[in-house]
């Protein structure tokens, strides 16, 4: 039973991060906003997200498993309650801040549990098969909130999270273990000198985004490079910091983090940008938008079978200079498309992205963690998926901060917002394909001996 309740908290937060984006305009017009400042909503949960996830595993040492996983879908299902209330848009942005403190704790606490109460030769198992129901969310997810959003109303993207979560809390009292570990120190203050480093970063694109003064912004940034520079003289003399630094002296490890940040913030910003696209530049319905993102699910779910031989035939180092490359210009590639261009072609395009998306994914995944050993590996497992959230909140701030300047110079375009677009995607996928000479530092030999047991960790 104990995979099936991780496989609700998977399932959960993999469908509400890809339900949103199709409805995005449709929540627009309600709170009376512009759709190219609904970006908040979706930075506000995955950021949420990466500054909560280092202390799930605290929280769950102390007060038990079941304890946090019940706490944690109980706060997830009332920050949904409480965006379906939202009448502004500020309102929704807290809610979803509120969504993302549970959503933080329900994923990494029930791998937690199944790690602690199945035998090694058992959990790869236990382990897919938790996984597994998680991966429908990202197909059914943006067709599921076109269809209410045309049906019903947008509200009921985030109620359908209710009845789910009613499941996941009954199921967890019933039959997960209340299992807890050594009540080890957590690191405070590192955790909010990276906190405040991640937030002044975020707000700084915000900035640029609002229209606010760039030298504050500038100033802004500069802040939380001193922010960083302080955790790093923390952590130096801390005797258990939040991350050790031991971590950034593994080469495949800094490689891997820092070709995961910068790659996927030209990848994460598409499926925010392609919506809009779709339905502000191109007056395509929310259930068609909706439908031309499932390609790029199913594709991803599809390639999942021949990553492992893709990278024993061609090796690490090869797969990410050349997939890189494929993906960079694919989301460039979307630049060419019309009102007027077919919607097969659309989803082809949609359907390739989704499948280098996977290969890249999984490759930057498992290579990262490829040659961590003892405790490190904990620390860098909860490194690594930190930093996924921080790209995906990064990319879809860049994305935003593109297409808002861009169309704010519409007479460069001769006033055609769908040209703002466009552009974004050109300088989205230059970011993508420059992120590849960062895979250049790699050896042909890293990862050569490596499994791939990480696959379960690629998070779009």
């Amino acid at each position: 039973m104990m995979p099936w309740i991780a496989a609700v908290a998977f399932f959960m937060q993999t469908l509400d991060t890809s339900i949103l984006n199709t409805a995005l305009p449709t929540i627009a017009h309600d709170l009376n906003e512009s759709p190219l400042n609904m970006q908040s909503a979706v930075i506000s949960y995955a950021l949420t997200l990466a500054l909560f996830i280092p202390v799930s595993g605290f929280l769950a040492d102390k007060f038990g498993t079941r304890n946090v996983f019940v706490t944690a879908v109980s706060l997830f299902s009332l920050g949904s309650l409480c965006c379906a209330l939202s009448q502004s848009l500020i309102f929704l942005d807290l809610s979803r801040v509120l969504q993302g403190i549970g959503g933080a704790m329900m994923v990494p606490v029930t791998r937690l549990a199944l790690i602690k109460s199945f035998k090694r030769s058992e959990f790869l198992a236990a382990l897919n098969a938790s996984t597994i129901p998680g991966l429908i969310g990202p197909v059914v997810g943006p067709v599921l909130g076109g269809y209410l959003v045309e049906e019903a109303t947008w509200h009921w993207i985030f109620l359908i999270n209710i009845p789910i979560g009613v499941i996941g809390i009954i199921t967890g009292i019933k039959f997960l273990p209340n299992l807890k570990g050594k009540k080890s120190s957590f690191d405070f203050t590192g955790a909010a000198l990276i906190s405040l480093a991640v937030i002044g970063t975020t707000l700084s694109l915000e900035f640029i985004n609002e229209g606010v003064n760039i030298y504050l912004s500038l100033c802004l940034f500069i802040g939380c490079l001193f922010l960083l520079y302080g955790y790093v003289v923390h952590a130096r003399r801390a005797t258990e910091p939040l991350f050790s630094l031991e971590l950034f002296q593994i080469n495949t490890f800094k490689i891997g983090l820092l070709g995961n940040l910068i790659s996927r913030l030209g990848i994460s910003a598409a499926p925010f940008l392609v919506p809009l696209l779709l339905q502000v530049a191109f007056g395509y319905s929310a259930i068609t938008a909706g439908l031309m993102l499932m390609p790029m699910a199913i594709a991803s779910l599809t390639m999942k079978t021949f990553v492992p031989p893709i990278l024993r035939r061609f090796g690490y180092r090869r797969v990410l200079l050349v997939n890189t490359v494929i993906a960079g210009v694919i989301v460039m590639s979307l630049s060419v498309l019309n009102e007027n261009s077919s919607l097969i072609i659309f989803a082809m395009l949609l359907f390739c992205l989704g499948a280098v998306n996977s290969l890249q994914f999984t490759s930057m995944n498992s290579i990262t963690l490829a040659d961590l050993k003892g405790d490190l590996t904990s620390s860098g497992n909860s490194l690594m998926a930190v930093n996924q959230q921080l790209a995906i909140s990064f990319g879809v701030a860049c994305g935003a901060v593109l297409v808002r300047v861009f169309s704010q110079n519409l007479d460069i375009f001769h006033h055609e917002v769908s040209d703002a677009f466009k552009a974004s995607f050109i300088v989205l996928g230059a970011i993508t394909l420059c992120s590849g000479l960062i895979f250049r530092k790699l050896k042909p030999e890293d990862g050569v001996n490596l499994t791939i047991r990480h696959a379960e960790n690629d998070q779009h």
